[in-house]
Parts: C-alpha cells; structure tokens; sequence
C-alpha cells in the first residue's frame, strides 16, 4: 500500500477519535473539568497527538461544534435565487436550521458551552463568535434579497439576528434552559413557516414575498 495515502488516512482516523472521545467527555464532565490528557486517554493516542490537531481546549469544542452543525446539513445551505419565492427559500433555511437544533448532541454541547461561558465570558465570547460563523449564511442571504430590491432592510446582519430569536425562542433556548423537549417535525414546520411570515411581513418589499 502507498505510504503516502496510509499516513492521511491514519490521521484523519485519529483526529475522528479524538473529536469523537472529547465529545463523550465534554457531555459527562463538563468543559471546565474536561482536560486534554482525559480526551487522549479515551481516544487511545498521546497527548502530543490530541495537540497536533487542536492548538487548545476550545479550538477542540469549537471543531466538535462545527463538526455537528455540518453533519444536519445536506450540503452546503441554498444561496438566494432571484427567480424563486422569497418565502420557500426563506422557509427551506429555516427548516435546516431547525434541523441542527433537533440533534441532541449538538444542544448536549450547546448547555456545556453556555455553562463554560457563565463562569468565563471571555470563553463564552469566543464560542459565540465561532458558533455565529456558522450562521453567516442567513445574512448572506438576506443581504442578497436585498440588494435584489425584494427585501427592504439596510442592516441585514441585525435583520439575520431578529429571526434567529424567532426560532431559538422555540427551538434551542426552552430546550436549553428548561430541558423542554425537542420540536417534532410538525412543530419545526410550524416555527419554520411562521417566523418566515413574520420576518417577511415586515421586511418585504411590495409583493415580492410570494412572487
């Protein structure tokens, strides 16, 4: 077999054990007493390796983080496409991220990272802000709705903001903080269509909504 796709493969299989045991620590023990030697110890590998792939602790959460979120996607989320209905495309985004908010491993981790960030702000600041990157694509795709003429906002990131709270209002922070539990499908097509109706009452232009 060629070295040269063993040494890869081998890699890629050690990182997946180290994400794969942080994940088990993190949910059991929390992020404050979960330790880089704990993590190596379930992933069967040295300290040395856990590092060579992950420079800190929270570069490890915010992978493991990432990881999730891109495993309820299928692809990439749809850009905005000027020859389709504002709302279905509105109400397809939504339904993924509905999707990601459904997954009990990543709110497992979300409550770990909210109870790090209580006793560390500044933590709590850099999760949120690496956890943020991965909601870019709502902005994005109100930003082009707008230069497009069909949604009437200047500030699309503040736009982006208010309908995430539609949806986290239902679906991630009564979950989160009263162990409520999760949407069912119906309920995630409910908050999906309804806060997509909301946002657009009042951020379309005209009758572009369903044109």
């Amino acid at each position: 077999m060629d070295d040269s796709t063993t040494l890869p493969r081998l890699t890629d299989r050690k990182r997946a054990a180290v994400i794969e045991a942080a994940i088990d620590e993190f949910r059991a023990a929390g992020f404050d007493a979960t330790s880089m030697d704990r993590i190596a110890a379930r992933a069967s590998v040295s300290k040395r390796t856990v590092y060579n792939h992950f420079p800190s602790k929270e570069a490890l959460f915010a992978a493991i983080l990432q990881q999730l979120w891109d495993a309820s996607k299928a692809g990439d989320a749809p850009g905005y496409r000027a020859d389709q209905p504002l709302r279905a495309q509105l109400v397809g985004l939504l339904a993924q991220k509905l999707r990601l908010l459904n997954d009990e491993a990543f709110m497992s981790l979300a409550r770990v990272a909210i109870a790090a960030g209580i006793h560390s702000p500044e933590r709590a600041r850099d999760m949120v802000a690496r956890m943020g990157e991965r909601e870019e694509d709502l902005t994005v795709w109100i930003r082009a709705a707008a230069a497009d003429g069909r949604l009437a906002t200047p500030d699309a990131a503040f736009a982006a903001q208010q309908l995430h709270g539609l949806v986290k209002g239902f679906a991630f922070w009564p979950q989160v903080t009263m162990g409520q539990p999760p949407l069912t499908a119906d309920e995630q097509k409910q908050v999906a269509e309804s806060s997509a109706d909301m946002f657009l009452a009042r951020y379309a232009a005209g009758t572009s909504a369903t044109d």
